[in-house]
């Protein structure tokens, strides 16, 4: 059956190699070569198309390639422990999988540490991954996918790496994803994979939190020029709560004479914020509570006490930007009925993140967080059932619902979360558009310029799916769908009786 599966593979292969030459003859030959042809009424077009398809299916044959790579190290890797004595020590072991390393690492001119985990990573897509593997093999997935993949199911026994593969690859699978994975980029992927792994994962969401929360810390890090990395591992809602605040305030300061990029308004506000916190130079225990504040430091300060938050300008003539005051950073935070009456367990969701605790949610709904929205989600089939607000105003709910089911930018591949981004309309206010959801997508502000500069143009949307996009070119996108899920029933209600189809 694997010989069977090599010969497969491998013929594939062969066939898309001859398919990418075409594409290259056709698309970059010269016209003299005899191999492309440039006889239809428009050349340059259809040498655009040559390019394009050559692209798709070099992308197809990169993947190929790799499925035959998993084959040839793990195939080299049984026959040296085949070929290999018996190891008569664990040293003798341990020098016997270095010499394995070792081999493949000169044969393909990367380092040991390169060669290690190809070896790890081949020996899991050959015994535990089958449907991975095959889908690389067939290049369906890109080998960042499968990596992706690999690493999700490290901490899953057998039985859930294979329903973690089968979601997003069989589609005969009891509710499979929404959008194939082959077509979302690997970091898209990687997220929901994730999602998926932390709501499907046998040790409870609860009991890892509790661990990993004890690990939380703050790192330093000198680099060069200058400059340091300042890095944090925090829980999941202090560190959206820290970075959408940033972010809105780094908005905010956004103006037309503002001459900073959002990154670095971003990194200006959070220092501004840190080094305007009053910290202590000593133990306050030992009585001497001197902050360290009033310090020479090299960056402009205000003299009120109230602007922790204004723009840092970091110019050389000292100007500061005055003070800015902190907008609110609504982050939407979506928990199942049940699981906000402390009846299960289940995983809540966090806007930009991803699963968190339902211990965690119900403490952020419970203490009233104003930067935070509730969304309560219908125990019947996991869509969204109401979004809290102060308010009844049709315009914010409405952008509310528009950030709950774009997740993101609506833009293929693109990653930026959805309290970043901008409500724009699909067919526009001055072309007869309406303002209803299904007229709506979230964009970030370079695909929102990209939409009115370019001719890539949005496709029609639902209540609740975002736009598929063509481009100039008049290729179609599918757009990136949310994975809802039924949530769990708490063990006092059985299913007996239980309207399970949505009103």
């Amino acid at each position: 059956m694997e010989s069977r599966a090599v010969e497969e593979a491998v013929g594939a292969f062969l066939a898309s190699a001859a398919e990418l030459a075409d594409c290259v003859r056709r698309g970059v030959g010269s016209r003299g070569s005899g191999g492309a042809g440039y006889g239809g009424a428009d050349p340059l077009r259809e040498q655009a198309d040559a390019c394009l398809d050559g692209l798709a299916v070099s992308a197809r044959v990169d993947a190929m390639v790799a499925g035959l790579r998993v084959r040839l190290v793990s195939g080299f890797a049984g026959t040296s422990e085949a070929m290999a004595a018996p190891a008569m020590s664990p040293g003798q072991h341990t020098a016997q999988e270095m010499g394995v390393v070792s081999e493949v690492a000169c044969a393909l001119t990367v380092s040991e540490r390169s060669a290690s985990a190809l070896l790890a990573q081949s020996r899991e897509l050959t015994t535990t991954l089958p449907l991975t593997l095959a889908a690389l093999q067939a290049g369906d997935l890109s080998w960042q996918h499968a990596r992706v993949m690999v690493d999700e199911a490290a901490s899953l026994d057998p039985a859930g790496a294979a329903a973690l593969e089968a979601h997003f690859l069989d589609p005969d699978a009891p509710n499979p994803a929404t959008c194939p994975a082959g077509e979302m980029v690997p970091s898209r992927f990687r997220h929901k994979a994730r999602t998926w792994r932390e709501r499907h994962h046998p040790v409870s969401i609860e009991k890892r939190h509790a661990r990993s929360v004890l690990d939380r810390r703050l790192e330093y890090a000198p680099d060069r020029d200058g400059m340091a990395w300042l890095s944090a591992y925090l829980p999941a809602d202090q560190a959206a709560g820290i970075w959408n605040g940033v972010t809105a305030t780094a908005r905010a300061l956004q103006s037309p004479a503002e001459d900073r990029t959002l990154t670095q308004l971003r990194a200006d506000v959070a220092a501004k914020l840190l080094l305007s916190a009053g910290f202590t130079t000593s133990n306050p225990t030992g009585g001497n509570t001197d902050t360290a504040a009033g310090s020479k430091t090299d960056v402009a300060t205000t003299s009120t006490s109230n602007d922790a938050v204004a723009g840092l300008v970091p110019a050389p003539d000292g100007v500061d930007s005055g003070r800015v005051p902190s907008p609110a950073a609504q982050v939407l935070v979506t928990v199942p009925v049940f699981a906000l009456m402390g009846l299960t367990d289940e995983p809540a969701d966090l806007d930009g993140y991803g699963p968190i605790p339902a211990s965690m949610a119900r403490k952020l709904v419970a203490d009233g967080a104003s930067s935070f929205r509730r969304v309560l989600i219908d125990p019947r089939d996991g869509a969204p059932l109401e979004i809290g607000r102060a308010n009844y105003r049709i315009p914010p709910a409405m952008r509310r619902w528009l950030r709950l089911r774009d997740g993101k930018c609506s833009f293929p591949g693109c990653n930026n979360h959805s309290l970043d981004n901008e409500a724009d309309h699909i067919l526009a206010w001055a072309d007869g558009g309406n303002t209803g959801i299904t007229n709506l997508e979230s964009l970030c502000r370079k695909h929102h310029r990209l939409k009115h500069g370019t001719a890539w143009t949005p496709c029609s949307a639902t209540k609740d799916e975002p736009p598929g996009w063509t481009s100039p070119t008049g290729r179609r996108y599918a757009s990136e769908h949310q994975d809802w899920e039924p949530p769990l029933l708490p063990a006092q209600l059985t299913p007996v009786g239980w309207n399970t189809t949505p009103p």
